[in-house]
């Protein structure tokens, strides 16, 4: 890396991408108001990928402005179900809900990704995926939350598709690496042209 990579998210599945991918990202973890921010814009009438940009380029912009000279990447994933967002469950009651909700209906999984430097936006990428949940019993997903809690309590729609969560599903289309909550594609060719990465 010509410039230091800092990853303004605590998380472990985006460090690990990253890390594999042959980089070694600083980990700086951005405090936003998450739920603010989104209930603002949501008001305003903001679309759920206007809405994921933003909360990325707010974690980006918080960590740059304090980290001159290094390229800060933020991210932001936002489940969509016919225009509903869905947040990360508090409980296993409301885990069930979700899935409930979710059984048998195509939803998008949106994955932001900004990159900053010296606190200015110098990248952007959503990435898209969509997948369809198949019609599982509620005492199968009464069950898989169940067994999954401590995992899925952090994910976005209380699933993770590389884990048992992959059995929920009939179809995904779309970046793998999106559904696990970065573009990582996107951002390794955009380091590799500017010339951060070796090509």
């Amino acid at each position: 890396m010509q410039k230091p990579l800092i990853l303004a998210s605590g998380s472990e599945i985006r460090l690990t991408l990253l890390r594999n991918a042959g980089l070694v990202p600083e980990v700086v973890p951005a405090r936003i108001d998450e739920e603010n921010i989104q209930a603002a814009l949501r008001a305003e009438g903001a679309l759920p990928r206007e809405i994921s940009d933003a909360l990325a380029e707010g974690k980006a912009r918080k960590v740059s402005l304090k980290h001159p000279g290094a390229l800060v990447l933020g991210c932001d994933q936002i489940l969509e179900l016919k225009g509903e967002i869905f947040s990360k469950a508090t409980s296993e009651a409301e885990a069930l809900q979700q899935l409930q909700k979710l059984r048998g209906q195509q939803h998008k999984l949106l994955s932001a990704a900004v990159i900053y430097e010296d606190g200015k936006p110098v990248w952007r990428h959503i990435g898209e995926v969509r997948l369809r949940m198949r019609q599982a019993s509620d005492a199968y997903l009464q069950d898989y939350v169940s067994r999954n809690w401590h995992s899925i309590r952090h994910a976005v729609g209380c699933y993770k598709l590389e884990e048992e969560g992959v059995r929920l599903f009939t179809h995904v289309s779309g970046d793998y690496f999106n559904v696990l909550g970065l573009p990582l594609l996107e951002v390794l060719s955009y380091l590799t042209l500017r010339g951060d990465l070796p090509g």
